[in-house]
């Protein structure tokens, strides 16, 4: 008894190795970059946060003001009476960002499907490194500090990051087809992480000398970076003469495990399976999908949900683990940065090893589910972890494995099986938007959850925030519950089928 085509098992890898061209590569290392220079200026401001909150408070000197400026005026511009005000007040903007860039998420990627991708990338980031460059070092070297100022830009770099990753998705999944998709977005969003780690290292490095540094380093490593982008990005294989991917893809129908979308829609109904998004046209030019019709896509909104959960746990650990090592163990403020690398290794090394093992078994959602139930175990470990520097880093990067690992799945890989499924045949121009929805919903269950964290630090203690995170973990797991039960059913009816051809 043959095999049905599409139970048959070929490596992901195969159609993959054979499409790419110096051109992928270049794609690959310039999109991942931008965005990790990108995410190293959000990573420098919850690095600086201990400093930024000594400097704002009566509680020591300026000392990056001129010796001969009067204690008293130097007493006069301190924005806080006590440290727990100025904590509460670096909530506030973390909140105050991640709202305005989830905002700009769904907008972002709107623009994208319709504007050079490119142009919109370049944009946001020489734009963005400007805003960050006047927030912590022009404030400083000025010796300006005005609540409201500082929320004003923390709006704007805000909604100036959002046109980022929605860009860089965009930009991949124009280049990266479906066969080995889980792999390589796997690993190419492994650029967070090495944004975080290198963030972290450029302010660990330069911190001595003053917080207003280690902003001026970042902003001016991403505006280089912006240009560089405007320069020398490809947007997708059209431009240099290459073949679409829906060509490549069309021919290649019949190898369908390597081209098969993981979005479970082999349970589609036969007259959804007749439903375009799209209406039917005669241009050959695809047209970008609208922002309601992108909502009703299969898996669309689960998966929106489930990331709201789980990226307000990812961004919580971004935003305050140096904060929390500082705070709570009185560690020095390097060595809390070095520290929290490790959960971004851990990230790296879980989102890549996840991604590779759903492309073998073809789907996505189990492979989820099953870190996240170790990502709740090694939540309550850390926890409990004793204060020893080896004990807390291996913890970190188990934590960094079960929760970056699906995190950075959802927002890649899984964003681009959303915007590239049968549905949406014929226009490329949803995987922006789509891109944007997913994230964007992520990061308003992130803006709330970082003032929840403050608030609950501050009325209950350490302990309990963990056990917030924990039950946002589970709540990850229940909203794509559904989705993890049809696709482990389909796992097990494709198993039967292979048992009764042999």
């Amino acid at each position: 008894m043959a095999v049905p085509g599409s139970l048959r098992r070929q490596p992901a890898s195969r159609g993959l190795v054979s499409h790419c061209t110096h051109h992928h590569i270049v794609v690959f290392l310039l999109t991942f970059f931008s965005y990790s220079l990108l995410h190293a200026s959000r990573k420098t401001f919850s690095n600086v946060k201990v400093s930024i909150s000594s400097q704002w408070t009566p509680s020591c000197l300026n000392s990056t003001a001129p010796e001969l400026q009067p204690y008293e005026l130097w007493n006069s511009s301190h924005l806080f009476p006590n440290a727990e005000e100025a904590t509460l007040f670096l909530g506030t903007l973390d909140t105050i960002f991640l709202f305005s860039y989830a905002v700009g998420l769904f907008v972002s990627g709107i623009v994208g499907d319709r504007l050079n991708l490119r142009w919109v990338l370049s944009f946001g980031m020489c734009s963005s490194a400007l805003v960050v460059f006047s927030f912590g070092t022009l404030t400083e070297w000025l010796h300006f500090y005005n609540k409201w100022f500082y929320c004003c830009l923390w709006v704007v770099n805000g909604l100036l990051q959002s046109t980022g990753w929605p860009c860089v998705v965009a930009v991949m999944g124009n280049w990266f087809g479906k066969a080995g998709r889980g792999f390589v977005f796997g690993l190419w969003s492994a650029c967070a992480s090495v944004g975080n780690i290198l963030g972290a290292f450029l302010a660990s490095c330069v911190l001595k000398y003053g917080y207003e540094y280690a902003f001026l380093v970042t902003a001016s490593v991403q505006f280089a970076g912006g240009v560089i982008v405007f320069f020398g990005l490809l947007t997708s294989p059209k431009e240099v003469g290459l073949p679409e991917l829906g060509a490549d893809e069309d021919e290649a129908s019949v190898e369908e495990d390597a081209n098969r979308p993981l979005m479970g829609s082999d349970d589609v109904e036969d007259d959804d399976r007749n439903y375009s998004i799209q209406a039917a046209d005669n241009d050959n030019e695809p047209k970008a999908i609208g922002f309601f019709q992108a909502c009703c896509l299969p898996g669309v909104i689960l998966y929106s949900l489930a990331y709201a959960c789980l990226k307000l746990v990812n961004y919580s650990f971004f935003f305050w683990l140096p904060f929390y090592l500082s705070n709570n163990f009185g560690w020095k403020e390097a060595e809390a940065d070095q520290l929290s690398i490790w959960y971004d290794v851990g990230g790296i090394i879980g989102g890549t090893i996840q991604g590779l093992i759903s492309d073998v078994l073809q789907k996505r959602a189990p492979v989820l589910a099953v870190s996240l139930l170790f990502a709740v175990g090694s939540l309550f470990g850390y926890s409990q972890s004793e204060y020893l520097f080896c004990t807390k880093a291996v913890i970190l990067s188990l934590s960094g494995f079960f929760i970056g690992g699906p995190s950075n799945m959802i927002s890649s890989a899984i964003s681009a099986d959303l915007g590239r499924q049968d549905l949406v045949r014929g226009s490329s121009e949803a995987l922006a938007t789509v891109t944007g929805i997913v994230d964007g919903t992520g990061s308003i269950g992130a803006a709330v959850g970082q003032y929840l964290v403050s608030l609950i630090q501050e009325n209950l203690g350490w302990m309990w925030v963990f056990y917030f995170f924990i039950l946002m973990t589970s709540s990850t797991i229940l909203f794509i519950s559904p989705l993890i039960v049809r696709e482990v059913r389909m796992l097990l009816h494709e198993r039967r089928l292979r048992m009764l051809a042999e």
